[in-house]
């Protein structure tokens, strides 16, 4: 069993703390940085199914709340893609400052409205690595689709019918290298039975073959 570190961690951003866990591997080269989405943290179980299946690819994992609880009580704030975005970002300012994370690939997952401030990241972060979506409201990234340059998956339900056709616009506004995934037979939250576990198993291939 390769050997990893996991560790409790706090983040500071905008005079906030943020709780988070992040999940070192042995020689990872990449990690990937969750942003949840409205109404999910830190503890949303599909995110840790799918970050269990990256760490047994080597990768290391950050899963954290982007917003503290109070700020959560709130629907406006929920659903507030500048602020997520940038706290987003303060989390990997913050990795790039570990001496454990500072060598790593960064590379995003976003889920729902999280996928939007995982593409709005990306555009302004340009070492990011890769993005992969799962079921993202990607079009409210719309007026930052043309920066992306990481390479990009999106992965979403075939019958999440609303929202495949906003990854449809989107995918063709990406600029650079990209994929979109449809998964038959699934809706949003990728209930179905085995249809996670597709999308796991997608995220990781991505990740594994950008991170390094």
């Amino acid at each position: 069993m390769q050997g990893r570190t996991d560790t409790t961690v706090t983040i500071p951003a905008d005079g906030v703390e943020l709780e988070g866990e992040l999940v070192v591997p042995e020689g990872a080269t990449g990690i990937v940085v969750f942003a949840h989405g409205s109404g999910s943290s830190r503890h949303s179980p599909r995110n840790n199914f799918v970050a269990e299946s990256l760490r047994e690819r080597g990768l290391a994992t950050l899963l954290f709340d982007l917003l503290t609880e109070v700020e959560d009580e709130t629907y406006e704030t929920r659903f507030d893609i500048d602020l997520l975005t940038e706290r987003l970002l303060a989390a990997t300012e913050w990795l790039r400052e570990r001496p454990d994370t500072g060598d790593l690939v960064v590379g995003y997952f976003g889920s729902s409205t999280g996928a939007a401030a995982a593409l709005r990241a990306a555009a302004r972060f340009e070492e990011t690595g890769a993005v992969v979506s799962r079921g993202g409201r990607v079009d409210l990234a719309s007026d930052a689709l043309d920066r992306v340059t990481a390479p990009t998956l999106f992965v979403v339900g075939g019958r999440d019918t609303q929202v495949l056709e906003l990854n449809e616009t989107a995918f063709a506004a990406l600029p650079g290298e990209k994929e979109l995934e449809v998964v038959e037979g699934a809706t949003h939250l990728f209930e179905e039975a085995g249809a996670l576990e597709t999308v796991a198993d997608l995220a990781a291939d991505w990740f594994d073959g950008h991170l390094q």
